[in-house]
């Protein structure tokens, strides 16, 4: 499944992406922000996408222009994370590459994700949270309606996570499914 906006393709990962995929990866500024360590090869990098990439809603985040993969957007269930969701509920996690923070890269992709879920699925809310250290994440959730529950939790399991609370929010996404999620 692919889906398009205006500058941004999402599509499946593919083994071919590896080495976009660790280019971008192994920035050590990037992977800590959002609860894991820097890819330290290629081959870790092809791995990932073999692992846990490897499903129907876990995107490369493309730039329409370029073709370059530039990040990964998804959801599912917690993703290992920690944090307090609904029964049925998913964890949506994103993230871009360096050069690409700051250009609404991320909220134009959350965007085209949760209204394919919207149009595509019954899935009647979302969770997601962010490091307190990394507001701009935040940012991107509110400009994409996520509205925060007042909760923090800590995820000691998450690469940097000792010590790091996280603030979490969530998205109601079909409000006729909310007697689900009661």
């Amino acid at each position: 499944m692919t889906l398009l906006s205006e500058r941004l393709l999402l599509r499946l990962w593919v083994d071919s992406d590896a080495e976009a995929l660790y280019q971008h990866a192994s920035d050590p500024d990037v992977g800590p922000r959002a609860g894991w360590p820097p890819h330290q090869s290629v081959d870790e990098s092809r791995e990932v996408i073999r692992s846990v990439f490897h499903n129907a809603t876990t995107w490369a985040i493309v730039e329409r222009e370029s073709g370059e993969v530039i990040g990964a957007m998804g959801y599912g269930p917690s993703c290992d994370c920690h944090l307090p969701s609904l029964p049925g509920e998913p964890t949506v996690g994103y993230w871009v590459a360096k050069p690409f923070w700051n250009r609404g890269y991320c909220t134009e992709a959350l965007n085209l994700m949760l209204e394919h879920m919207r149009q595509c699925t019954s899935i009647a809310s979302v969770v997601s949270g962010h490091f307190v250290d990394n507001p701009a994440s935040g940012r991107v959730m509110e400009k994409c309606g996520f509205r925060a529950t007042g909760e923090e939790c800590f995820d000691e399991s998450l690469y940097g996570g000792k010590g790091r609370p996280i603030r979490v929010l969530r998205l109601i996404l079909n409000n006729h499914n909310n007697a689900n999620h009661k």
